[in-house]
């Protein structure tokens, strides 16, 4: 797949996953370029289309909520609102603390931690985790200064209709992104999990939370069937083993 928008290789370093940012164990984290392009397509879409504007981003299999996290980093000028929910409570336990750093407050409680562990153990690694999250924090308020990020992190199936409608009613989701469960060390959890197809059945709750103008990026193995008639495709692309399946609303 060309990279269209993410064409640059910067310096990713400070934005690695379990430097400031929390990495979920078994969990590994989402490219950050690939993360990067995807949204960008994304957007560039909509814009297409004439919706223009910052968006809120939703993952409904967030994991850490690693991608998300960075995401806001990258383009939070692009970006409303961050919305994360996964169907594992430890999961989300995670999401939550990688999302409060997209707030100042947040980074500062991280700044902190970690200064206290270069004390404790002096490592360069923690001293190096540290500089990156000063770093972060400098860039932080900047974004920040026209808009604080919104962000929510909850527990919930992403193949329950009715737990997605009540978690998110009245929020209008613009962008759906997510990297569903596949290979060894991911499979759907949850009472829904035992369905034929639980992506189909992830597309068809998420279709609750959306709006006619919104998109859903999904990205899964090139095995899985990425459809739905309560959708039509817009583009897909394949990297490797992973293929990226943009759809909206509609059939």
């Amino acid at each position: 797949m060309p990279y269209q928008y993410a064409q640059e290789r910067p310096d990713y370093s400070d934005l690695a996953s379990g430097r400031v940012f929390y990495g979920l164990p078994g969990n590994p984290a989402f490219p950050i370029r690939l993360a990067s392009e995807v949204l960008q397509r994304c957007l560039a879409i909509r814009a297409a289309a004439g919706s223009g504007g910052p968006v809120t981003l939703y993952d409904p299999c967030c994991g850490a909520a690693y991608h998300l996290s960075v995401l806001g980093y990258l383009h939070g000028p692009a970006l409303r609102g961050i919305v994360a929910s996964d169907v594992d409570d430890r999961a989300v336990e995670f999401a939550r603390r990688n999302l409060a750093l997209l707030s100042v407050e947040g980074l500062d409680r991280r700044i902190a931690e970690l200064g206290e562990m270069c004390r404790r153990y002096g490592k360069e690694s923690h001293a190096a985790a540290l500089d990156s999250a000063r770093s972060l924090r400098q860039r932080l308020v900047v974004l920040s200064a026209p808009h604080p990020m919104q962000v929510h992190a909850f527990q919930a199936d992403a193949l329950d209709r009715e737990a997605l409608s009540s978690q998110l009613q009245g929020l209008e989701v613009d962008v759906v992104f997510t990297v569903v469960p596949y290979g060894q060390h991911s499979q759907w959890q949850g009472p829904h999990a035992r369905v034929r197809s639980p992506l189909w059945a992830m597309l068809d709750a998420l279709q609750v939370v959306l709006m006619p103008t919104s998109l859903v990026a999904v990205v899964s193995d090139k095995q899985q069937k990425v459809a739905h008639d309560g959708y039509r495709r817009v583009q897909r692309s394949q990297i490797g083993k992973r293929q990226i399946v943009i759809l909206r609303p509609g059939g």
